[in-house]
């Protein structure tokens, strides 16, 4: 059966819109509109010193479309002129005992999987440099990082001196920068052009088909079947499933070696070769399209429901007067209040980055607050952006004294 077959017999059309849209994964001219939030912040992770500043932030639309060609989902509404990463972009998440073991672990197997000892290595998108210098660390290699965000220095590291980092956009400019191994971690879902951006990738490899390639994204699977509008927002324009991200590498020259998913399900990580003939091995990972076509259906079908729940969730504790703090204030905390439209109903955000204190969140207005702020405030409820950082919270909240009812996110 053919996919347009699929999507007509599972009644998705009967859920969305069609716009005339040029797919930038496959150049498929056609997609259908499944969800749409209007008018939300265009950054979410740029920290601004006061709260005017916060409030007046610009804002763009969310309309998320639906290949039917490729199954990619990207915000056909999106600008890339909006894009402003700088120093002030501030997303590091090394501040977590949860994230760091997950990072240290990663960074332990692939070094050891694809023998990173005294090699050259490059990070694509390598935020303040963490996660390139412990890969560095760990095998005594030398690496270049590259993204407009960098701060060189924040992250203090015995490999330092062997790490170069260039403030700028990743572009077929930095082709000289390959190595033995590329990585590009939570940077492809920031891309609009995704074909253009994976293919100047493979362009800088060449003839060299020995090195590795390995990026980690969002999995749009889990957001779609929990409904986890918190984890769409401007910034991310593109959307993956593995399905949709292996058919990507495949079409611009690699093999796909693995794709799977890790850190709770929540992120998507594929590894993969460079060939010299299009690859046509399918990994076991791969969902069907059926299947993603009944996932977007699902979302679409749902969706509008899920949010009444929370804002009558939101009503029911203004009428109670519970003091009500959410945790996390990156782009979920964003996402999750700009959608439902209530910035007024949560009174403080806190966050464990530092680099975050005494800053005001795009769109949303709120001072970050240091988790200590919460001994003073004891809040009745705290709502938790990741049910992954649960544990350790709540072993935050013992040693504080804090006793608050934990209410994550799933």
């Amino acid at each position: 059966m053919s996919q347009s077959s699929l999507v007509q017999n599972a009644g998705l059309e009967a859920v969305t819109r069609r716009v005339e849209h040029t797919c930038p994964n496959c150049g498929h001219h056609e997609l259908l509109v499944f969800y749409e939030v209007r008018n939300v912040p265009v950054h979410s992770c740029l920290m601004l010193s006061s709260q005017q500043d916060a409030l007046d932030f610009p804002c763009g639309d969310v309309v998320l479309g639906f290949c039917t060609s490729c199954g990619f989902i990207t915000n056909v509404e999106f600008d890339a002129k909006k894009s402003a990463y700088a120093s002030n972009y501030e997303d590091q998440q090394s501040f977590s005992p949860t994230f760091n073991k997950f990072a240290t672990d990663l960074a332990t197997r692939l070094v050891k999987n694809y023998d990173l000892y005294d090699k050259d290595l490059v990070e694509i998108g390598c935020s303040k440099g963490d996660f390139l210098l412990l890969l560095c660390e760990l095998g005594k290699n030398r690496g270049v990082g590259i993204d407009p965000s960098v701060v060189p220095g924040r992250v203090q590291s015995e490999a330092a001196d062997r790490v170069q980092f260039v403030q700028e956009y990743y572009s077929k400019d930095h082709a000289k920068y390959v190595g033995e191994f590329i990585c590009c971690r939570h940077t492809l879902e920031h891309v609009h052009q995704t074909y253009e951006f994976v293919k100047t990738v493979r362009d800088s490899i060449g003839d060299r088909l020995t090195t590795g390639v390995f990026f980690e994204i969002p999995d749009t699977i889990r957001v779609l079947k929990d409904m986890a509008f918190e984890d769409i927002y401007y910034e991310h324009c593109s959307y993956f499933t593995p399905g949709s991200l292996a058919r990507l590498f495949r079409s611009t020259g690699f093999e796909v070696q693995d794709v799977y998913l890790d850190y709770g399900d929540q992120y998507l990580l594929i590894e993969a070769l460079p060939t010299a003939t299009p690859s046509t091995k399918i990994h076991a990972n791969e969902e069907s399209f059926e299947q993603l076509v009944q996932y977007v259906k699902y979302f679409a079908s749902n969706i509008a429901q899920k949010l009444e729940q929370w804002k009558q969730f939101f009503q029911t504790v203004q009428a109670e007067n519970k003091r009500v703090v959410v945790w996390g204030s990156g782009s979920k905390c964003v996402a999750f209040l700009t959608t439902l439209g209530t910035i007024n109903s949560v009174q403080y955000v806190v966050d464990i980055n530092p680099h975050r204190h005494g800053k005001f969140i795009p769109g949303v207005g709120k001072e970050i607050m240091s988790p200590e702020f919460l001994k003073e405030y004891q809040p009745d409820q705290i709502i938790v952006m990741n049910p992954i950082y649960c544990d350790e919270i709540q072993k935050m909240l013992d040693g504080m004294g804090v006793k608050s009812e934990l209410i994550p996110l799933n």
